[in-house]
């Protein structure tokens, strides 16, 4: 990208490449913070400011910031942006393009309802500019209050922000209510089943006790798989192949994570009988399932769904990451759900 860009858009491209590099959450924040305090005030004021001296006292706009805003404003592509494209060229991976061209949404994100650094709607306007059709909003459920999970009254007023949002939105696009909720000991959902009845879509994962004996986890997963409620079986074996960064709340989720135990053919025989999918999770720490697993549940017929379990707008391209190893496993594009156009994907996930 090296066109001229007007200074909010500057700020906010350098954040998006940023967080698609994984850098830590207080560099991104630097600049989506001072997009945030410059875009209200108006083209002719951010250039006053610029022409007077006085940007820097701006709360949020420091050396960095303002240097970028300066040089925006001056028509030039700022130099912090110039370095951070020319190290982004083409996709994260190599591979896994012809299966980056057939998704039309990202079926697990987070928003800073949750544990997300962004607001919902620039998660929003990052997925529209990436092409996606469709964005499933995907916080966490109550239980997990670690991540600051939505109680059944918070989801309830997430839900009238994504009615807004979508009223809003130019065509084409879709934000499709949803959740990532929590599987719980006994393999019951973490939600009121009436309000998760009344989402498009629900990615049910484990969070709690990843090391349960083999028998338990099990029959947890299952319990959860054979679920209507359940669309997509959520990073299945809870792994952490490589410290955690680029997200809020980093420092405290940063070790590696071994796998949990369970009877995986019989979890995937649950999700291919039931037409659950088995999400590929995208996440460069995760990389879940494991290349066996992943080939056992393609044998088995599953169903799949490539997201990125993206908490911020330039993690939403780490879809590169999870396509590259689909079609290196061999997965049938047409068994990928968020290949589908959004009635069918909608359709598929009523309960």
């Amino acid at each position: 990208m090296s066109q001229v860009l007007e200074p909010v858009d500057a700020l906010r491209r350098i954040a998006f490449l940023l967080e698609r590099s994984r850098a830590e959450s207080r560099r991104v924040e630097a600049y989506r913070k001072a997009a945030r305090t410059i875009l209200p005030l108006g083209e002719d004021e951010v250039r006053r400011r610029v022409q007077d001296g006085t940007l820097r006292e701006l709360p949020g706009i420091g050396s960095s910031t303002s240097a970028v805003i300066e040089q925006a404003v001056a028509g030039q592509v700022p130099d912090k942006l110039r370095d951070l494209e020319a190290e982004a060229t083409g996709p994260l991976v190599e591979g896994g393009e012809s299966m980056r061209a057939l998704l039309r949404g990202d079926l697990h994100t987070h928003s800073d309802w949750s544990d997300g650094g962004s607001p919902i709607e620039e998660m929003v306007a990052t997925a529209m500019e990436l092409g996606h059709e469709y964005l499933a909003l995907t916080d966490h459920s109550r239980g997990l209050r670690v991540a600051n999970g939505l109680s059944a009254d918070r989801l309830r007023r997430q839900l009238k922000v994504v009615e807004a949002v979508n009223a809003q939105v130019a065509p084409g696009f879709t934000l499709l209510a949803a959740i990532e909720v929590d599987i719980l000991d006994d393999g019951t959902l973490d939600q009121e089943p009436d309000l998760l009845a009344a989402l498009d879509i629900r990615v049910s994962s484990v969070h709690s006790k990843l090391r349960m004996e083999p028998a338990a986890m099990t029959h947890r997963m299952i319990a959860a798989a054979r679920d209507p409620l359940t669309s997509v079986l959520g990073h299945c074996t809870g792994r952490r192949v490589m410290p955690r960064r680029g997200d809020k709340g980093e420092r405290t989720g940063g070790r590696m994570r071994p796998p949990s135990e369970f009877d995986a053919r019989a979890v995937f025989e649950a999700c291919a009988e039931t037409g659950t999918a088995v999400e590929i999770n995208s996440r460069p720490e995760r990389q879940d399932p494991p290349g066996e697993l992943l080939d056992l549940a393609i044998e088995i017929g599953c169903l799949f769904a490539i997201s990125t379990d993206a908490h911020a707008p330039g993690q939403l391209d780490f879809l590169d990451l999870g396509c590259e190893r689909a079609v290196r496993h061999g997965v049938p594009p047409e068994r990928v759900v968020n290949t589908w156009p959004v009635e069918k994907l909608k359709a598929w996930a009523r309960p």
